[in-house]
């Protein structure tokens, strides 16, 4: 089974992770902060991992430094539980509605980090939840996962059905991306490598 426990600690935050690629959905996820545990957990039901998170941050000063630094270790354990890459997928792209909003994901995991993310439209809080730290949970991610991804809004109004498109298609494409296939024999890569 691909998975990974990580600890993190920084002055800013101290993070305890377990994350599965082979799960069911599962989910323990206290970052502090509520609207970002919702969609951690939308992430991880829909793209059927299992996530144990447990996030001690300076959310006094602002939310920034959780958000980010549990960005960092997840894509620290992807990275960690998606090995050689032998026989994955590699690449997905998932489209998910919310509503009225539709988003989708491309992904692949290809050993080289890149963040497209075009998602235009959103209001500055959601609750009391910094929008803008989306995109920056997104940059932590690729950048530690070490994968290319793109996000792309196709439409939608409502902040809060747009974050969670995003969120939802951004599991169901790594799940498809990072799955096995026993049709593919080695790394799928003309290069040889990942």
């Amino acid at each position: 089974m691909r998975k990974e426990q990580i600890t993190r600690q920084t002055g800013e935050t101290n993070i305890n992770m377990d994350f599965s690629l082979d799960g069911t959905g599962k989910t323990e996820i206290q970052t502090g902060v509520g609207f970002f545990d919702h969609m951690l957990t939308a992430f991880t039901k829909h793209g059927r991992f299992d996530l144990a998170v447990k996030c001690d941050g300076d959310i006094e000063v602002d939310q920034h430094h959780s958000v980010e630094d549990v960005g960092i270790v997840l894509g620290q354990a992807f990275n960690k539980c998606i090995g050689t890459k032998e026989g994955i997928e590699r690449f997905a792209t998932v489209s998910t509605p919310m509503d009225e909003a539709l988003s989708t994901a491309s992904i692949d995991i290809s050993g080289r980090s890149f963040l497209v993310f075009n998602v235009e439209g959103m209001k500055d809080k959601v609750g009391d939840f910094d929008t803008e730290l989306v995109e920056e949970f997104f940059i932590a991610f690729t950048s530690h996962a070490k994968v290319t991804l793109h996000i792309n809004l196709d439409y939608g109004k409502n902040t809060h059905h747009i974050i969670e498109s995003v969120f939802k298609s951004f599991g169901r494409a790594l799940r498809v991306a990072s799955t096995i296939n026993p049709d593919i024999q080695g790394v799928p890569s003309t290069k040889g490598t990942l």
